[in-house]
């Protein structure tokens, strides 16, 4: 009589199951989630160590860079992206950004490369023709990012850095 009891009960839950499943919609995270199992997510963090760091950068250049464009911390988040740097420091995000960043400051061409990805990027968020530096030429008064401003820039995030770490 018991077994006839937990089997009624048993084929009662499976309707409910079924009838709960039907009217909700599927997903690809559920399809991987009935993949992996039961208690497969447990204890894990469902975004990826790589995107944890790559906003933990994002949020750090948004509250610590004072970039009035907002071109240069879009830049400098884009180059690191799931870079070698970034990938090399995953459980310290902030190691790939000094690392980044002494990279740059040591060679003037990526300097320059830096400034010149900035104009671009400013023209195309402001809808305004950049202002490209150009050798000989003195700084146009209206251009946000030239070779000394960014290069200042990313000195005063090393110095935030260090301060943060040190």
């Amino acid at each position: 009589m018991n077994d006839d009891h937990d089997k009624q009960q048993s084929d009662a839950d499976a309707e409910l199951e079924n009838d709960i499943r039907q009217a909700r919609r599927f997903s690809p995270e559920e399809a991987l989630a009935r993949m992996a199992g039961p208690g497969a997510m447990k204890g894990a963090s469902p975004v990826s160590p790589v995107q944890q760091a790559e906003t933990e950068i994002a949020n750090w250049l948004r509250s610590h860079v004072t970039d009035a464009g907002g071109s240069l911390q879009v830049l400098l988040h884009r180059h690191l992206k799931g870079s070698a740097a970034l990938l090399n420091h995953l459980d310290q995000p902030l190691a790939a950004l000094t690392e980044y960043c002494q990279r740059v400051l040591a060679s003037d061409y990526l300097v320059k490369e830096l400034v010149r990805e900035a104009d671009v990027e400013w023209g195309q968020r402001m809808d305004e023709r950049p202002h490209f530096e150009r050798e000989g030429s003195p700084e146009h008064p209206d251009d946000p990012y030239t070779a000394g401003s960014v290069r200042k820039e990313l000195e005063a995030i090393l110095r935030q850095l260090s301060e943060a770490t040190g």
